[in-house]
């Protein structure tokens, strides 16, 4: 289900959807107070909006249909041509504007485009849009942020317990040379990597060569979830290590306690500990945080 959240531009409330990892504006919410009517259409007929909506469909859409875009684009300019959202979306399988029914419905659309709509109704609404909207991409940023980096800092702790374990338990049972006790680390590490993410390091760079170049490794690509996880299987496994189980049983163990964890995070919002916008406006998500830091 797409998340939903809202900026207020102007006394009118904006709502924003979450769709495949990119956020959606709500063009009908932009076009509320506006004199005159059918402000989408009137939009969507004008040539330079369908040149617009044409450069970035082929930038962001493989299977965008360039021919039936050309026919429409030779046809605006004309008193009888006509554009509506589903027209556009049906016609030439665009993804950049998309229409929904239900409590929230209304037409969305890419915030580039959204951006490009604000414009056209008034390039001072669209500056105000795009200043609340960056504002409240800077608070969720925060609040990731400061969550995964907790995280992260708990897990990279409990790593140096675990390679303790490896050091204090493992290596002195071994005839490894100095030079190849690495070998036993990465072995550790990746035991817990496939446990949780169901591949080795090596496999991951091998699948993810452009990260892998940027200096990006398997665990930061984590969720806040997966980072939890990994956390407490690390501790685990340190505590295993040293009542002397085997490998084998060692990683029965640790697949099992991740089954179980995943479960029940899954069903929890990680973020629950951090003020959070959901169905709320950024407005009110700023007058209750003045309150809070007066009392």
């Amino acid at each position: 289900m797409a998340k939903k959240l809202f900026i207020k531009v102007q006394d009118i409330e904006i709502g924003i959807k979450n769709i495949d990892n990119q956020d959606y504006i709500c063009l009908t919410d932009i076009a509320k107070g506006q004199e005159g009517d059918d402000h989408i259409r009137n939009w969507m007929r004008n040539r330079n909006t369908l040149e617009y909506l044409g450069v970035w469909e082929g930038l962001h859409n493989p299977d965008f249909k360039g021919v039936e875009f050309d026919t429409f684009r030779k046809q605006s300019g004309l008193n009888s041509f006509n554009m509506t959202p589903k027209k556009w979306a049906d016609s030439t399988d665009a993804i950049g504007i998309i229409s929904t029914a239900g409590k929230y419905g209304g037409t969305y659309a890419h915030k580039d485009i959204a951006f490009n709509f604000a414009m056209w109704i008034s390039p001072v609404f669209q500056l105000y849009i795009i200043k609340e909207y960056q504002r409240l991409k800077e608070i969720e940023s925060n609040e990731h942020g400061l969550e995964w980096n907790v995280r992260r800092i708990l897990t990279k702790a409990n790593y140096t317990i675990h390679t303790d374990a490896v050091k204090n338990y493992i290596i002195p049972k071994t005839n490894f040379s100095k030079a190849k006790e690495w070998l036993l680390y990465a072995g550790e590490a990746d035991l817990l990597n496939i446990a949780l993410f169901g591949c080795t390091a090596k496999e991951w760079q091998e699948a993810n060569p452009a990260r892998a170049l940027q200096g990006e490794n398997i665990r930061d690509m984590a969720s806040i979830n997966e980072l939890a996880i990994l956390s407490t299987i690390e501790s685990l496994n340190a505590a295993l290590i040293k009542n002397g189980l085997d490998r084998k049983s060692r990683f029965q163990v640790l697949l099992e306690t991740v089954k179980d964890q995943k479960a029940t995070l899954d069903k929890i919002d990680v973020l629950k500990s951090i003020k959070k916008i959901s169905e709320t406006t950024f407005l009110d998500y700023k007058k209750n945080k003045n309150n809070n830091d007066e009392k």
